[in-house]
């Protein structure tokens, strides 16, 4: 396996943009998803943050305050911790088309855009102002994103 691909995108749009290219181009896994798997799991982390998130996420509430101070720098700064297991609900089958799913990636990066209203609390960071809300989704998708490089890129 080669290096990561070094991502940061200013703007969602941005990592949609990255998908297509990756779609159009083809590309080479360097983790265990495939583009398809990668766009579905950001939407399914995405959705909520207009639609809200279960009941459930909302019990590790009292170590919001910890996990902005310790986690969130290390999110946005592109260094997300590698290896940790996502919840059940987020992970992406196998199988699925590139197109389709990068379409709905890119449906659901609009909607979030479009979305006038305030975001759900984030279930590790709370209640944050709707431009953080939006680049800790660019920092995520810039995390799995960089797990595939063009299949035309030589390094």
């Amino acid at each position: 396996m080669g290096a990561l691909r070094d991502l940061k995108f200013e703007t969602l749009g941005k990592a949609v943009d990255d998908a297509r290219q990756l779609l159009a181009t083809g590309y080479v896994r360097q983790g265990n998803w495939s583009l398809g798997q990668i766009c579905r799991h950001l939407v399914l982390v995405q959705d909520p943050s207009v639609d809200g998130y279960p009941v459930w996420m909302s019990w590790f509430a009292p170590l919001r305050p910890l996990m902005r101070r310790i986690l969130l720098p290390k999110v946005l700064s592109g260094d997300s911790p590698r290896g940790i297991r996502t919840a059940p609900m987020f992970m992406p089958p196998d199988n699925l088309d590139d197109g389709s799913e990068v379409d709905a990636f890119a449906a659901s990066v609009e909607r979030l855009a479009n979305h006038s209203g305030n975001f759900a609390p984030h279930p590790a960071f709370g209640r944050l102002p709707r431009d953080r809300i939006l680049e800790i989704h660019a920092a995520h998708a810039a995390h799995h994103l960089r797990h595939l490089r063009c299949r035309d890129e030589t390094s």
